[in-house]
């Protein structure tokens, strides 16, 4: 596995998460997104860096390859947004989602989170599986809890049970 470091967003890192994120929305699978109909990715330390909530970066080489943020939506349960990695840096050889996603879980059980909720577009397959894989359970969009902040993009939702 590569070297990988997993930290907390600073507001130095906005403008390298865009370039993250945005490409592999658009280019890689054909999303008609963009950054301001995401106010979210304008606001990480308010939206996500609150309550339970917190933003995380993975960072090789210096560069930002990946991001995951944990949105507190009260209730001792939070949304699980944002996970993207860099083309270059995924799979299990690279390890990048994997450790984003241990920093999360281990994350929720310190804040005494019970539930993670997910919303992904159907064209996310590969996310799917790993999102199975790691411990979560498809759900009905009409099980998500009321606060969860629903996207225009999101077909599949999942959830996960911390503890």
């Amino acid at each position: 596995m590569a070297d990988v470091e997993i930290r907390t967003f600073t507001a130095d890192d906005a403008d390298a998460v865009l370039s993250v994120i945005l490409p592999i929305q658009r280019e890689e699978f054909g999303i008609d997104i963009t950054v301001d109909a995401q106010p979210d990715l304008r606001v990480i330390p308010d939206f996500y860096q609150s309550g339970k909530g917190q933003f995380w970066v993975a960072v090789k080489d210096g560069a930002i390859v990946g991001t995951v943020g944990l949105k507190d939506i009260g209730n001792n349960q939070a949304a699980l947004r944002k996970m993207f990695v860099a083309a270059a840096v995924r799979g299990s050889e690279h390890g990048v989602a994997a450790l984003l996603l241990d920093r999360l879980f281990a994350h929720a059980r310190d804040a005494g989170l019970t539930d993670i909720f997910l919303g992904t577009t159907d064209k996310f397959v590969a996310a799917h599986r790993f999102y199975e894989k790691n411990g979560f359970s498809e759900i009905a969009k009409s099980a998500l809890p009321r606060a969860f902040p629903l996207m225009a993009v999101d077909s599949k939702f999942y959830r996960y049970k911390v503890g």
